[in-house]
């Protein structure tokens, strides 16, 4: 049990809203730290748990795969694997738990949302470290991850591009008419964290085929590539 008993009847409602039993037994120090930002503390924060996350999130989403999917190629295992583990879906499972409401950190921190993804992403990863560290096996994990594991994997196996919609046009154009897609990039509005900061549009043989916008100049990216990927999909240009 924690000193502060504030804090860990907070940590014992994450527990219990994971759906794990109250009885779970859970390392309650190191759960604390892994909800700790480094700019709350220099030393007892979540970066060095973070690293053993790292590799407890793509052990769990692999063991899960090759569970649910007997018959799917390894090439295409580690395609979704790669996109479940990304801090977008990984900060995506966070925000599902309220992780945000749990971790601790500095009002400067607090108030740069630019970067809130990936610290909620890294807190993820610390906490299945501290789960994972608890009892050295995934009992603590599998219950409450493998339910957003099967519906963003079902999810990805939908999408044709698996989400990678940068790649997937490459692929397209290169296959094709053996040639790359030309991203051009604009700032929209220099305010970090702005939704629509930047403008990319994607063109190919001499014609712009997608337009997207996002905070930062890849998301802008990968949002002009689906709309182009999709177009020159349906079209024979």
């Amino acid at each position: 049990m924690l000193a502060d008993p504030r804090r860990q009847k907070q940590l014992q409602q994450l527990i219990l809203k994971l759906g794990l039993s109250a009885e779970s037994p859970v390392n309650w120090a190191l759960l604390d730290r892994a909800l700790t930002d480094p700019t709350a503390s220099p030393t007892a924060n979540y970066e060095r748990l973070e690293f053993v996350g790292d590799a407890v999130v793509k052990l769990t989403a692999g063991e899960f795969l090759y569970q649910q999917y007997p018959d799917v190629s390894e090439g295409e295992l580690s395609a979704i694997r790669s996109i479940l583990v990304s801090d977008r879906l990984l900060a995506q499972i966070a925000q599902a738990y309220g992780i945000d409401r749990y971790l601790i950190l500095s009002s400067s921190a607090l108030a740069d949302h630019a970067g809130q993804e990936t610290r909620l992403a890294a807190a993820l990863e610390a906490m299945l470290a501290a789960l994972y560290l608890s009892t050295h096996d995934l009992r603590l994990i599998h219950p409450w991850l493998d339910g957003h594991l099967l519906s963003l994997a079902e999810e990805i196996r939908r999408d044709p591009a698996l989400q990678n919609y940068k790649g997937a046009l490459q692929n397209l154009t290169q296959n094709q008419h053996q040639i790359l897609p030309e991203y051009r990039v604009t700032e929209l509005n220099p305010t970090s964290g702005s939704s629509d900061r930047f403008a990319a549009e994607v063109w190919v043989n001499g014609q712009c085929w997608g337009r997207g916008k996002g905070q930062s100049k890849k998301t802008a990216e990968q949002a002009a590539a689906q709309e182009a990927f999709l177009a020159l999909s349906r079209s024979s240009y």
